[in-house]
């Protein structure tokens, strides 16, 4: 690349006059990348791009539908806005629906919808697929045909490989193929997150449209997908999760709803919607509320992907949980009976989830075999072959979901579940001071005290490296893999009181109690050690308990 040094003065000397950056008003000028690269991005100037392969979900704070605002402050902030009042509008924001739907005439209507999040998955293009096949559920969970779409899509340009963002747009031109939809245009902006999606338009019959508002007393609830991406995908991205159930969310997330949708429409359904971000109770409660009904659903049929109850027994729960709990928790209500991890695993928010499907009792089963035969070969045990009836309608209400347990399904110990796990590498977890005590006071673990020398050691030097690759590996050893953090600090008092190293249990029973420890948890992991080590030990841990 040219680099015009005539340019990048003008540019510069209008930043350092302003005294701020002209690209980005919270940088000084000269920036840091100038400092550090000798490249000036205002002058038009360009870092090179990174290359190798990529790990979307490491990128991103929340994955998927989990970066979606929650339904509680979305409602919030949507109760005051103006409206305008057109006669043509048959499904607008009020309704809360899955997509706004406008009448076009001689029976027809427009189906229009919007989608876009972040990765719930490593791979660009099964990402591309994914976002894909959720935009155009909305469409499909109101009974219509996708036409055409809009790509959105966000991505942090010259900061990830340029390879990504074509591999990202591939998948979604080719899930879009599958469902028949063109693409015929989109838009994108530099942003600091991997963001995308679809703005979709369809049409539809007017006489065949499936609102969430249509359920009926005696109705059946048909959900045609498993549960559980949202916690499979923190697994993963926590390196916990097994492969095999990556591989079942990531089949099912990329499963298009068009077969569901056509059969649910074939069959008569009298309303439905796509559970996703919101979780089951969020938008089956939403139903509920819009059919002025209760339902009752039953957590044991409900279907889930293989390794979600270990996972959920384990603690591997995403924050999304407990912002959909304080959207919709104060209408769902739950037998006394369910352990909490089950409860949880109900408020997972999903990215391309299945349909939720209320329709009359006598069409169910004929509508469940037809959903299993219409299921491709390759979803086999993972997409709509799953479809199951988790519940039903029980009659006139205000919109409460009653959930119950016929306690056919249990959740595992979580001491006896262990989710089949590859080992991630784990970056050096090294105890670093608190920023209110200096640093000289903090006394190092021994398993620490390689770094916390002060000596400064040359990297040519062969003893240096090996002291480096040590450190490496103590960060890994003590990084939660199959183990999680709270039992690993455990082991690290025990092995501390068993070893008799002060320094090493002065700084894990800090850690312990940072980490919510109570006293007689530590006392008991400190017996461990003492159970190993003996009489002497047991003195050693009197002596410093209170350190």
């Amino acid at each position: 690349m040219m680099i015009s040094m005539e340019r990048r003065k003008r540019v510069m000397q209008r930043s350092i006059r302003l005294g701020h950056c002209i690209c980005d008003p919270k940088q000084p000028c000269p920036c840091d990348v100038f400092k550090e690269k000798d490249i000036c991005l205002c002058a038009g100037e360009r870092l090179e791009a990174p290359r190798g392969p990529v790990r979307l979900t490491e990128l991103v704070e929340k994955a998927g539908c989990a970066s979606k605002i929650d339904q509680a402050f979305l409602k919030e902030v949507l109760k005051n806005l103006p409206t305008y009042d057109d006669p043509r509008v048959l499904v607008g924001v009020p309704a809360g629906d899955d997509a706004g739907i406008y009448d076009m005439g001689n029976g027809k209507a427009l189906v229009q919808t919007v989608d876009v999040f972040t990765p719930s998955v490593d791979d660009p293009y099964m990402f591309g697929q994914v976002a894909a096949a959720n935009s155009v559920s909305d469409i499909y969970a109101m009974g219509g045909t996708p036409m055409t779409a809009l790509s959105v899509i966000g991505f942090p340009a010259r900061k990830v490989p340029d390879k990504a963002m074509n591999e990202i747009l591939c998948g979604g031109i080719d899930k879009m193929k599958e469902a028949g939809v063109a693409i015929i245009g989109g838009h994108s902006i530099n942003d600091s997150e991997i963001k995308a999606g679809f703005a979709v338009t369809g049409m539809i019959e007017k006489d065949k449209i499936v609102t969430n508002a249509g359920a009926r007393r005696g109705d059946v609830l048909v959900l045609t997908k498993p549960l559980g991406t949202g916690i499979v995908a923190f697994a993963a991205q926590i390196g916990r999760a097994d492969e095999k159930s990556v591989e079942a969310a990531t089949t099912s997330m990329t499963t298009l709803n068009k077969n569901a949708s056509q059969l649910m429409v074939e069959f008569g359904a009298h309303a439905c919607t796509d559970v996703t971000g919101f979780s089951l109770c969020g938008h089956l409660a939403e139903m509920a509320l819009s059919s002025g009904v209760d339902v009752e659903v039953v957590w044991d049929n409900i279907p889930l992907f293989a390794g979600v109850l270990e996972y959920a027994a384990a603690g591997i729960l995403p924050g999304a949980i407990e912002r959909n709990k304080e959207s919709c928790g104060e209408r769902v209500v739950v037998a006394d009976s369910l352990p909490q991890e089950m409860i949880d695993i109900c408020y997972d928010a999903q990215t391309s989830g299945g349909l939720l499907v209320a329709i009359a009792e006598k069409d169910a089963d004929d509508f469940l075999k037809a959903l299993h035969k219409a299921c491709p070969e390759r979803s086999r045990g993972k997409g709509i072959s799953a479809a199951a009836v988790i519940g039903r309608v029980s009659g006139k209400g205000s919109g409460l979901v009653h959930i119950k347990t016929d306690g056919s399904r249990k959740i595992p110990s979580s001491k006896s579940s262990k989710p089949a796990v590859e080992p991630a590498p784990a970056e050096p977890q090294l105890e670093q001071p608190s920023s209110t005590e200096p640093q000289a006071e903090e006394v190092p673990c021994c398993a620490n005290a390689v770094a916390s020398t002060g000596q400064k050691i040359s990297k040519d030097s062969d003893i240096a490296q090996i002291k480096a690759k040590f450190i490496d590996f103590l960060g890994s050893a003590s990084s939660p893999h199959g183990l999680d953090a709270y039992t690993k600090q455990a082991m690290a008092v025990a092995l501390s009181v068993a070893m008799r190293c002060g320094p090493c249990l002065k700084m894990h029973l800090k850690k312990a109690r940072e980490k919510g420890f109570t006293q007689d948890e530590i006392d008991e992991a400190a017996w461990m050690g003492i159970s190993f080590g003996g009489s002497p030990t047991m003195v050693f841990y009197e002596q410093n308990r209170g350190t």
